[in-house]
């Protein structure tokens, strides 16, 4: 059993426009993240579910296709596998949970979000 306050877990700044805390268990994981106006996560997939809450803010999702508006107080269920992408419409703050854990943002492997 853990119990953490989201004040004493190391933030991780990614590039200028980006931050991220990490908590994980066995099997999921939590990110609380500030993605600043503008911000672009490229398009990426990986294997792992993902869902997002956005407390405030606003991100364009582009998945399947298709533009997706995730606003304040809504949740967004990407399916593993599918690639995706984020664009951040003003400063925004949120929660990802991911299943299973994902271990290229463990072991910094993941490049796409540190440019």
């Amino acid at each position: 059993m853990q119990l953490l306050a989201w004040e004493s877990v190391k933030k991780e700044v990614l590039n200028d426009k980006l931050w991220r805390k990490l908590v994980t268990g066995e099997k999921a994981m939590v990110a609380q993240l500030f993605l600043a106006q503008g911000c672009l996560v490229p398009t990426h997939q990986h294997v792992s579910e993902q869902i997002s809450l956005i407390l405030e803010g606003a991100l364009k999702f582009e998945l399947e296709g298709r533009e997706i508006m995730v606003r304040a107080g809504e949740v967004l269920v990407i399916p593993s596998s599918v690639p995706h992408s984020a664009l951040a419409l003003e400063d925004t703050r949120g929660f990802d949970v991911f299943s299973p854990i994902r271990q290229d943002w463990l072991d910094g492997t993941d490049s796409y979000l540190r440019k």
